[in-house]
């Protein structure tokens, strides 16, 4: 018998974090779901019982991982997966799905990606704790967004100090001034062009060198991170405000409002138009 508890977050408005969709599923035997691509990062916690996941590495060779009670898996934006039940011990899990532009460094931090997917507890009691958080979001889908938002930097951060694959990171306090230098200049210049070299002359590094350490950071290279946070704030403007989409564009440094279109359909698989007839928030008069 399959049993589901399933919510969508209806809040576009955080950048660093953002919450997508959450539950957790008590699986049918041989119960499967793939192969697909996600375009957030997912990750499920194994409450019980066993299944496997199949999932392409950065070289795009398929492996399968067979899991268990107290472990998880994470599946990252753009890899091919499949995951399935155990024939007679089917699993019961709970997932989040989630993205944001810091997003990439936590789960770097908890040691997970595309090459390790495999998420393994240091101890039970640490497992669980992450279960936990997750189950308390997936079973408060009525709380308020900011407090669904709080849950989530608690399993991140839960999920990094509990994984067995976490990283030790040092010397990380000027790299972090860097990045939030450069990504506090691309926010208050959302309106114009702005290139790389100049974002790089602001932090006063080499260009190449700072190209680098940004990636490293975010998992993006600038440009890309450039293009998520001007399409992050058009999502916000047409949600809250009721200006044409045309002038929403010129904002948010699309001139071009055929280019800025093709670039939001992209991101977000719907046009422009289609995303705010769905998302709107209405006025009250």
């Amino acid at each position: 018998m399959d049993e589901l508890s399933f919510s969508l977050f209806p809040n576009e408005n955080f950048l660093d974090l953002r919450l997508y969709q959450y539950g957790w599923e008590q699986c049918a035997p041989l119960h499967s779901y793939g192969p697909t691509v996600r375009n957030h990062y997912l990750f499920h916690y194994v409450i019980s019982g066993q299944g496997w996941l199949d999932s392409n590495d950065q070289d795009g060779v398929t492996r399968k991982h067979c899991l268990g009670a107290d472990q998880g898996f994470l599946i990252c934006p753009g890899q091919v997966n499949t995951y399935c039940a155990h024939k007679t011990s089917p699993w019961r899990y709970v997932w989040l799905e989630f993205d944001g532009l810091r997003a990439a460094e936590y789960v770097d931090s908890a040691g997970l990606g595309v090459s390790q997917p495999l998420y393994r507890p240091q101890s039970p009691a640490q497992g669980q704790k992450v279960r936990d958080t997750m189950l308390y979001i997936a079973d408060h889908s009525d709380a308020s967004a900011l407090h669904l938002i709080g849950h989530l930097c608690l399993f991140l951060d839960g999920l990094i100090q509990s994984s067995s694959t976490r990283r030790q990171l040092h010397g990380g306090q000027l790299k972090d001034f860097y990045i939030q230098e450069a990504i506090t200049f691309m926010e208050h210049n959302l309106h114009r062009e702005i290139t790389v070299g100049e974002i790089a002359d602001v932090c006063k590094l080499n260009r190449s060198y700072f190209s680098k350490l940004f990636k490293d950071s975010t998992g993006c290279p600038p440009q890309e991170f450039l293009i998520r946070l001007r399409l992050s704030r058009a999502a916000e403007l047409m949600k809250t405000s009721s200006d044409p989409i045309g002038d929403i564009s010129v904002q948010c440094g699309y001139p071009n409002q055929l280019h800025f279109s093709r670039a939001f359909k992209k991101r977000y698989g719907i046009s422009p138009r289609e995303w705010r007839g769905q998302n709107q928030i209405q006025k009250k008069r």
